[in-house]
């Protein structure tokens, strides 16, 4: 009886550590089902369209990071959807008539309605440089353009930032990125993840701002 005791005994940290293990490995398989549905569902977030390309604002913003984005916000300015058109992350050495030229545009015509923003290099930046411009312009709506995978998280710390502010999504639409069937393309998936994984950063990083506001 006590020779069974003491071989129960000596079995019990190995069972016990198996136990650890075991619940380790539920509660990773868990957190990747819980992941992969998040981003599942972050991908039903990405506009699929323009869903309004009408209305006017009191300026259009766009985010430095592809061609296709400055040539739209160009258009929606020389069709007067806005008087003001502010480019934030802009390269520092480049000015209004520079970036211009660079896209083949007429700086006479435009120069006058265009503002380079040179602070922000992240999305975080963005919204924070582009908040200290609209209030300097007293202004009370703005059309963001910036890619479509890159909605979310711009509205996101756009919102937070100005919330005050009425903000017209006007997302571009970027030939490589597959929106449709994203998971059947590398590069689509790849990028789509990493958006996701920085959605997430920037929604931990909200929650924490208000908790260490909020603390006496």
């Amino acid at each position: 009886m006590r020779l069974r005791t003491i071989k129960k005994d000596r079995a019990s940290p190995l069972s016990r550590g198996l136990r650890r293990l075991r619940n380790l490995l539920v509660l990773a398989v868990i957190a990747a089902l819980a992941w992969g549905a998040g981003l599942l569902w972050f991908a039903t977030l990405l506009p699929t369209a323009v869903a309004d390309s009408e209305s006017r604002t009191d300026a259009i913003v766009v985010l430095t990071g592809g061609s296709d984005r400055l040539n739209i916000a160009l258009g929606l300015l020389a069709e007067q959807k806005a008087d003001k058109l502010f480019v934030s992350g802009v390269y520092r050495g480049v000015d209004v008539r520079q970036l211009l030229e660079l896209f083949q545009q007429s700086p006479e015509e435009l120069s006058c309605c265009v503002f380079l923003g040179y602070e922000a290099d992240n999305t975080r930046g963005n919204a924070i440089e582009t908040a200290d411009w609209i209030a300097a312009q007293s202004a009370r709506s703005l059309r963001l353009v910036t890619a479509n995978y890159h909605m979310p998280r711009s509205l996101l710390e756009f919102r937070r930032r100005m919330p005050e502010t009425e903000i017209v999504p006007h997302p571009v639409f970027p030939e490589p990125f597959k929106h449709d069937d994203w998971w059947l393309w590398p590069g689509s998936s790849s990028l789509l993840v990493t958006e996701y994984s920085k959605y997430l950063v920037a929604v931990v990083r909200g929650w924490f701002d208000r908790l260490v506001a909020a603390l006496p």
